[in-house]
Parts: structure tokens; C-alpha cells; sequence
């Protein structure tokens, strides 16, 4: 059987993310959801924020905060890299109760003409991974049906993006040439790991997930540009985390 043909939209889940997470009371319906130790410290750093609980990964504890700002409760997570952990980490925190989520994290731009540090919304995802067949009928594309309501609240806050396709890929070492060039054909403008997984499972449980990228490599002509890729400047990464507190704010 083909992994186009795992979707089961009749079985019955045989583990349960509600039966493997412990209760928080309260638990905030918002969580912005970071893929970098970076944003999480100056999240720290920045804002009065308390540990709420946690959740267990290869035999790791990953911190749940919660904060307020202006007077709206959330939570804040530092999730795993990869579409996999990052979709099992938001069953979970949909389980714990929440129902609106806000990721953001870096992509590497597949046109030069993407800057660094851009904001990105992305309006599909390729599907070059696999937790989203068995959250969604087989196809080349998920549309993200939140990014409308995104885009609208960037353009209140002012604050400047560009929309494209993405492309989730499980296999950032196996980015060949060949493939890149077909993706770009496709309407491809970005390369990440989550978007469609994630974005998948939100759609399948009925919650609201909301994502926006920030362009940092370049894959630009089948050539790589590290650029910023792991060296973002300081005032660019508080830039970009008060606009993902504001937007998640309006959610």
C-alpha cells in the first residue's frame, strides 16, 4: 500500500494523545510554538512568563510557559525541528486544551529576490513528508486555509510579508537539484520542514493554526547561501517575536 492510501478517516487512533499528557488546569488557548532555544531565551528574557507543565520527548522535558499580554493568556512552546515530533507535540497540546496556535520559524528562500529575515505566509504546502497522509486525502498540495486571517493581521499591525507556496520536506540533505528545480515550477518561493504536517493536523482536529517563516538561507540557482542561517542578528530576532506576540494576541 502506498503511503498516499494511509488516510483512515474511519479507524479508530489506537493511542490517544489526551491519555499521555498530564492535565494542566486552565491551560491557555493560545500557544505560540518557536523551533528555536534562541527565541525561546529571549522570550524569557523579555516577558513575565511561568512554567505551566511540560511534555515528554526522547526522554527530554519540553517547558510550557504561559503569559499575558495585553490582558490576553498564553502559552509559549519551543517544539522539536521536523514535521513528525512538531505534529505529535501539537496533539498533545490540543489535548492539554488549546485550540488557536501560532508557529513561526526559518526557511531557506528558493528565490534570491527573498531577502533575509522577510516574513513569509506561506498559502500551500508540497507535501514532501509524511505525517500529512494520514491526516489528509493524498495530493500534491495542502492549501492553508488560516493564512487569509494571517495575512489580514499583519496588514493591521503594518507590518510588510510575502505570500507563496512552500515546500515541507522531511529530507533537507536530500534537497537535489533535480527537485528543487521541479518545486520552483511548482510555485515554490520557500523550503521548511512543518508546514504541511503541521498544518495538516490542525485542519484534521478542527483548530486553528496560523504560521508564518522568516527567510534565512538561500537555495537560490540550485547553489547554497548560508546567509543568516543560525546567526541571526539580535534586533531582527526581537522583531520578529514581538510581531508573533501581537499577531497571536488578535487570534
Amino acid at each position: 500500500m502506498s503511503i498516499t492510501d494511509t488516510f483512515d478517516c474511519n479507524g479508530k487512533e489506537i493511542i490517544e494523545a489526551g491519555k499521555n499528557v498530564k492535565k494542566i488546569d486552565k491551560f491557555p488557548k493560545t500557544v505560540i510554538i518557536v523551533f528555536s532555544a534562541k527565541f525561546c531565551s529571549l522570550f524569557l528574557n523579555k516577558y513575565n512568563a511561568t512554567k505551566i507543565g511540560h511534555l515528554n520527548g526522547g526522554g527530554q522535558e519540553y517547558p510550557i510557559y504561559q503569559f499575558e499580554y495585553k490582558g490576553v493568556q498564553m502559552g509559549f512552546f519551543n517544539t522539536v525541528i521536523g514535521g513528525a515530533g512538531a505534529s505529535a507535540f501539537l496533539e498533545e497540546l490540543i489535548a492539554l486544551g488549546a485550540d488557536k496556535f501560532l508557529y513561526f520559524g526559518s526557511c531557506g528562500a528558493l528565490d534570491k529576490e527573498i531577502a533575509e529575515g522577510h516574513l513569509i505566509v506561506p498559502v500551500a504546502a508540497y507535501r514532501d513528508e509524511g505525517v500529512s497522509y494520514h491526516y489528509a486525502k493524498a495530493s500534491d498540495f495542502l492549501e492553508i486555509k488560516s493564512a487569509p486571517r494571517l495575512t489580514k493581521i499583519l496588514e493591521d499591525i503594518c507590518v510588510p510579508y510575502k505570500t507563496t507556496k512552500t515546500w515541507t520536506t522531511d529530507a533537507f540533505y536530500r534537497e537535489t537539484d533535480n527537485n528543487l528545480d521541479m518545486r520552483k515550477k511548482d510555485g515554490c518561493g520557500v523550503v521548511e520542514m512543518e508546514c504541511a504536517s503541521v498544518m495538516s493536523v490542525g485542519q484534521f482536529r478542527k483548530k486553528d493554526v496560523y504560521q508564518f517563516l522568516y527567510a534565512a538561507d538561500c537555495l537560490g540557482d540550485s547553489s547554497w547561501d548560508k546567509r543568516m542561517l543560525g546567526n541571526m542578528p539580535a534586533d531582527l530576532r526581537e522583531r520578529i517575536l514581538v510581531v508573533a506576540i501581537e499577531v497571536a494576541s488578535r487570534l
